[in-house]
């Protein structure tokens, strides 16, 4: 089995002789993918990957494995200011569920995250909309078959912030939660990727307005390859 490990949170622990900056981890032993029997891993619908990865691409390869998540590490950091429930696929709200989840992800969110608070976008995380999306739900909404969601490497994200209540921040002032404020996040991410360090992270992203089925948001994911529509 594969451990998915990753930096939870950076504490600062004073202690009477000095003040030091330490950093705790989250380790996650992944179920592996041979446990599955059909298109069930321990009775969780996974669904059929794609047998082939979409142009040969190492980012749309089969994971080689799960990892569970039940009530209580629904609530485990993954990252400084995300947690892995926020990721899980939005298929059933029966637990325990398995996901999968590229860490490249994780710190592009984080990078995303720094960067609209710097803007005045004040907030503590991202509200994910939908992150890892098994194949067989996938299917049911009736996504394309290679999104990226199905290989633990896209979110759909906006900020909900003062106070947190399920719907988009207001972030341009004109008292209407719309495509407006999701162009603002969506510049404020496409910039990111005109700097050298952020060539690990490259991926697509995507602007969505409201409509009657959700509220607007950005799709970020880390491909490989700039994408944007």
């Amino acid at each position: 089995m594969t451990a998915f490990i990753m930096t939870a949170r950076t504490v600062t622990a004073r202690t009477w002789r000095a003040a030091r900056d330490t950093v705790l981890f989250n380790a996650f032993v992944m179920v592996p993918i041979s446990e599955m029997q059909g298109e069930y891993l321990r009775g969780y619908h996974i669904g059929a990957y794609p047998h082939s990865p979409l142009k040969g691409l190492d980012f749309y390869r089969v994971p080689k494995g799960f990892i569970k998540m039940d009530l209580g590490s629904a609530r485990r950091a993954i990252s400084p200011h995300f947690r892995l429930g926020q990721f899980v696929c939005k298929q059933s709200a029966a637990l325990p569920a398995y996901l999968f989840l590229k860490e490249r992800l994780i710190l592009k969110l984080e990078l995303a995250l720094e960067k609209a608070n710097r803007a005045g976008y004040a907030c503590s995380t991202f509200h994910v909309m939908s992150g890892y999306r098994t194949p067989f739900y996938n299917r049911l909404i009736g996504n394309v078959k290679h999104s990226a969601h199905q290989f633990g490497g896209a979110a759909d994200i906006f900020i909900d912030a003062n106070p947190a209540d399920g719907k988009w921040t207001i972030l341009n002032g004109d008292g209407k939660s719309d495509g407006a404020d999701s162009g603002l996040l969506f510049d404020l991410v496409d910039a990111m990727s005109l700097n050298e360090f952020f060539l690990p992270y490259l991926g697509g992203i995507g602007k969505y307005s409201k409509n009657q089925s959700h509220g607007a948001f950005v799709h970020v994911d880390v491909r490989g390859f700039r994408a944007i529509w």
